[in-house]
C-alpha cells in the first residue's frame, strides 16, 4: 500500500449540495429556498420562537403571578435509608447502631440517615439507634424486650 493509494472508506465522503447551478440539477431557479417571504432573502435568520407571525407563546400563556421574579427556596425533603426489623435479626450485639447496620451491609453512603421500618420479626432484646422508626417497629422491638434511642438528624 502506498501513500498515492490511499482512500476514504466507501460512503464516508458526501459531495455538498450545489445551488443554483440551472434547473437540470434539481436545486435550480429558487435554489431550496421557495418564493418570497424572509427565508427567500438574503441573511434572514429567525428566532428560535417565531412561528410566522402568529402569536408566540409566550405570548399566549397567562403570565405567572408571584412566582414568575425573585427566588423561590423549595422545601426538600429528608431521604432515609430503609431498614426493616426483620434484617435487625441478622446483625450482631446488645446495641445496634447505624455504623453496625452499615458494617452488615444494610446501610449505604455514610451519613445517610437511618429509618427502621417494621417490616419482619425481631425475636431478641436489642436497643437500637437510628434517626427515625415506624409506629410498627418500634411495637416489635419494645414487644421483644428492646428499646430504641432517636439520633440527632
Amino acid at each position: 500500500m502506498r501513500l498515492n493509494e490511499l482512500s476514504p472508506a466507501p460512503g464516508s465522503k458526501k459531495a455538498r449540495k450545489r445551488v443554483g447551478r440551472g434547473t437540470g440539477s434539481g436545486h435550480g431557479k429558487t435554489s431550496g429556498r421557495g418564493h418570497k417571504g424572509a427565508g427567500a432573502r438574503s441573511g434572514a435568520s429567525m428566532p428560535a420562537a417565531y412561528e410566522g407571525g402568529q402569536m408566540p407563546l409566550q405570548r399566549r400563556l397567562p403570565r405567572l403571578k408571584g412566582m414568575a421574579r425573585g427566588r423561590h427556596t423549595v422545601a426538600r425533603p429528608k431521604v432515609y435509608a430503609a431498614v426493616n426489623v426483620g434484617d435487625l435479626e441478622g446483625v450482631s450485639g446488645d446495641t445496634i447502631g447505624v455504623e453496625d447496620m452499615r458494617a452488615a451491609g444494610l446501610v449505604g453512603k455514610k451519613g445517610e440517615l437511618v429509618k427502621i421500618l417494621g417490616d419482619g420479626d425481631i425475636s431478641r432484646s436489642v436497643k437500637v439507634e437510628a434517626h427515625a422508626f415506624s409506629g410498627t417497629a418500634l411495637e416489635k422491638i419494645e414487644a421483644a424486650g428492646g428499646s430504641v434511642e432517636v439520633l440527632e438528624r
